[in-house]
């Protein structure tokens, strides 16, 4: 019952963004709180009037509550599989459920999806679990059974990768591993490419799903062009850049184990072409001396800020390599170039990279701004879930 819940006031004034359905409660808006919950537990939350606002799981941290209802319910079995449903049949409408194109998407996007804390990517009958709170970590076994439930027989296998992505401070540990099924097919098809998918030991969920309109952007523009993929991952922009036509593709990457996964996938969907080189090497260090080599450039770091507090490092990180694209880049190439960090708005993306482009002194225009896939939806009353940004700029 509703009435089990610890209840928690905010200050006059702090129900404001709650009464527009933002599903984040800072802990600086709280007056009160009539009881002690633990980490992840539902509480309900209520104006200085004692208006009700929302019920949603209660953090140790800036983000103090986020919010997975603004009616009156209480979240059970029912209340997740109608949420986990709404956001597959969204999948359906975009045409992910029967796709042999395309096998791979994200199933639930956090706050997209009225799920805040929670992330699900499906590669090819593995739904792979991100939580990014303390709450959804607790009902793991309701979401895995409700995601059975839903998805039926296209579901062979839920894998954990929660390790790294709950709070630090918070006194539940994860360790990653299946939920549900076990080691399943890890070739996944995108567009009709073949990728290899290494979510037990890679980055995020095991592959950046949320590239996938912009790869195919790549492709449109590769065409004769010597195209320089940085902090290349597994290698997704290289075999775009490889399908449009690129002249040649060099593939750079910090992380061995990364430039390994990408000549794997080269070979997967182009075996013997030399036209394809990878480099093990700092991102930085890389772009020191590439001076006239490339006329089709990609920058799409890893996210240089994660917190508020890195905010100024992050802009300065952006604006630095992007300033050594700008000056090197032969007359008439194209710049992709990318931010990941939710904490980096639009704006301050394309000031950063603005001032690249006044520091470098070369004529710049925008052709494009990109930002994530349908199946990353964007919460419009939660803004800060668009959290990829991207410009395709011309470079005289």
């Amino acid at each position: 019952m509703m009435s089990e819940f610890v209840r928690v006031v905010l200050k006059s004034g702090k129900e404001q963004s709650m009464k527009r359905f933002h599903p984040w409660v800072f802990s600086g808006a709280i007056k009160e709180m009539y009881g002690t919950p633990d980490e992840g537990d539902l509480v309900t939350v209520y104006s200085n009037k004692d208006e009700f606002l929302g019920i949603g799981h209660y953090q140790i941290g800036s983000i103090a509550i986020r919010i997975v209802s603004f009616k009156e319910v209480v979240p059970d079995y029912n209340f997740w599989k109608s949420k986990i449903e709404s956001a597959w049949n969204l999948r359906k409408t975009l045409g992910f459920a029967d796709n042999t194109e395309t096998n791979v998407f994200r199933l639930i996007h956090a706050e997209g999806d009225g799920m805040p804390g929670l992330v699900v990517d499906f590669y090819n009958g593995t739904a792979v679990i991100q939580m990014h709170s303390i709450g959804m970590f607790l009902i793991r076994d309701v979401l895995v059974k409700a995601l059975q439930e839903v998805m039926g027989d296209k579901l062979k296998a839920v894998y954990n990768k929660s390790g790294k992505t709950l709070p630090f401070k918070a006194k539940v540990k994860s360790e990653d591993g299946y939920l549900f099924g076990a080691g399943s097919e890890t070739e996944v098809v995108e567009y009709g490419l073949k990728f290899k998918v290494d979510w037990e030991q890679g980055q995020k969920t095991g592959f950046f799903v949320d590239q996938r309109e912009n790869r195919m952007l790549v492709q449109q523009y590769a065409k004769d062009r010597d195209v320089l993929n940085m902090f290349c991952y597994t290698g997704g922009f290289s075999f775009y850049a490889m399908k449009g036509g690129a002249k040649s593709v060099h593939s750079v990457d910090a992380s061995l184990k990364a430039i390994e996964l990408t000549d794997e996938n080269v070979e997967l969907n182009f075996p013997g072409d030399e036209r394809h080189k990878s480099t093990v090497i700092d991102g930085f260090e890389y772009l020191k001396d590439i001076q006239d080599k490339y006329d089709l450039i990609i920058l799409d770091p890893p996210a240089f800020a994660k917190h508020r507090n890195s905010l100024s490092q992050a802009l300065k990180g952006y604006k630095r390599i992007n300033t050594r694209a700008f000056e090197q880049i032969r007359k008439g190439g194209i710049l992709f170039t990318f931010s990941c960090s939710q904490v980096v708005t639009k704006e301050k993306f394309r000031e950063a990279v603005f001032s690249a482009a006044a520091i470098s002194g070369r004529n710049v225009r925008i052709l494009h701004q990109m930002s994530q896939p349908t199946d990353h939806p964007v919460n419009i009353y939660h803004p800060e879930s668009e959290y990829l940004k991207g410009l395709v700029l011309y470079v005289e």
